[in-house]
């Protein structure tokens, strides 16, 4: 049994994430599977729509319907990535990092981890710009089923149902125009 640790910021928890996230139960062998929420001072911004919280409670939502245990955790960006994964290791831990991303690999061995890379096959599909520009032009149409049709390739269902229960599509709209929704 191992203890996996996965990094994102999950604006919003996608396909990709979760894939990732089964990657990293599949290696924990029944081992502990951390899911350390990043730049979690971020939040109603265009990269980064959703606050920490709303990121976790979207994680959790998909938990409970895939019944996968997870522990999550969330971590500040300290916008200094020599110094990151010192900063990182005080929220989420010593373990093997699982993840998909180059730039985190690299930052994780350099400072001694052990780093189980994981490659996705629909990258492009599922990068988190593409869904967060899907579900802005989404916010603008206010149909629900439209929602769940569209999005269904790229965001787990409990996810989309998450987004719609708490109108949190809406925002996405409102950066260009300045409206602040909520």
């Amino acid at each position: 049994m191992k203890r996996c640790i996965v990094l994102g910021r999950f604006q919003p928890f996608h396909l990709g994430h979760a894939g990732l996230i089964q990657g990293a139960v599949n290696h924990a062998d029944g081992g502990e599977v951390v899911v350390a929420i990043g730049s979690s001072q971020a939040g109603w911004e265009p990269d980064n729509p959703w606050t920490a919280d709303e990121r976790q409670s979207m994680i959790e939502a998909w938990s409970k319907e895939t019944g996968i245990e997870l522990t999550l955790v969330q971590i500040e960006d300290i916008n200094d990535p020599p110094n990151w994964v010192e900063h990182a290791t005080k929220e989420h831990g010593t373990g093997l990092l699982v993840t998909s991303d180059e730039s985190t690999a690299g930052l994780y061995k350099d400072a001694g981890w052990t780093v189980h890379e994981v490659s996705l096959s629909e990258r492009e599909t599922w990068e988190g710009w593409r869904v967060r520009q899907t579900i802005r032009m989404l916010s603008t149409v206010m149909d629900d089923e439209a929602a769940r049709e569209v999005l269904r390739n790229a965001v787990p269902t409990s996810v989309i149902e998450w987004l719609i229960k708490h109108d949190a599509m809406f925002r996405c709209s409102t950066f260009e125009t300045g409206v602040h929704a909520g």
